[in-house]
């Protein structure tokens, strides 16, 4: 049964089940957005696609739509918030956009340009963490990790392999790959697995394809990210 809710004025339709982002990307209409991803059972964990709901903030990848509910999203109020957390996550890790080969593709650069992100406002961390180069087929640069687990949760629950996890409590969080040694080399990792597809920034990355699509050509360069397809 279709209903509708309204959201920054704009009447949204939705069906019985369906959250706040879903209707929302539905009807053409764009949430910030890291750790949601449409294939996935949303957690909340990133904050970024927290909306106000008849007055009350929420994460509208886990809020449920309502019939005759008030969304707020694009609101300098919002936005401000949302700056501030990608803001923090630039910050936390090692980030710099003009050398990442995933520059132009990387959906925290673009977001972070959607909400007019001029600086990392905060003190860079620069955390001392590894790159693996033991897999044939792909490299892993720990050091643009976001935490969103998209490759843990594709790699548990679509792969079956179980080839990421996220180890540590608080600040202290990080990625890991879940062999003895530590290494992607001894796991059944491969790039036809779902993980190897999902990543919004540049962590996990095909090797020999480095600016094979030159800066300039590429995903989030062509069009911007409110304006771009859920697929990665």
């Amino acid at each position: 049964m279709s209903h509708t809710f309204t959201l920054d004025g704009k009447t949204i339709p939705f069906v019985d089940g369906q959250t706040i982002i879903q209707a929302a990307s539905a009807a053409g209409v764009f949430i910030p957005h890291l750790c949601y991803h449409p294939e996935f059972k949303a957690h909340g964990s990133c904050k970024l696609c927290t909306v106000k709901v008849n007055g009350r903030h929420t994460a509208s990848c886990t809020m449920r739509a309502a019939a005759g509910m008030v969304v707020e999203s694009e609101t300098e109020e919002i936005n401000d918030e949302r700056r501030a957390l990608t803001q923090m996550l630039f910050v936390e890790g090692n980030h710099f956009c003009p050398s990442c080969e995933k520059s132009g593709n990387c959906q925290l650069q673009a977001t972070a340009y959607h909400l007019g992100m001029m600086s990392p406002h905060y003190d860079h961390f620069f955390p001392n963490r590894a790159v693996d180069a033991s897999h044939p087929e792909v490299l892993l640069d720990f050091n643009r990790c976001i935490l969103c687990s998209l490759c843990v949760r594709a790699s548990r629950d679509v792969d079956g392999k179980n080839v990421f996890g996220l180890s540590g409590r608080g600040i202290k969080t990080h990625l890991i790959v879940n062999a003895k040694s530590g290494q992607l080399a001894d796991t059944d990792f491969s790039l036809a697995d779902k993980a190897a597809q999902v990543c919004p920034v540049g962590v996990i990355l095909q090797k020999r394809q480095g600016f094979a699509v030159p800066i300039g050509a590429r995903k989030f360069d062509k069009a911007p990210i409110s304006e771009t397809t859920e697929e990665r």
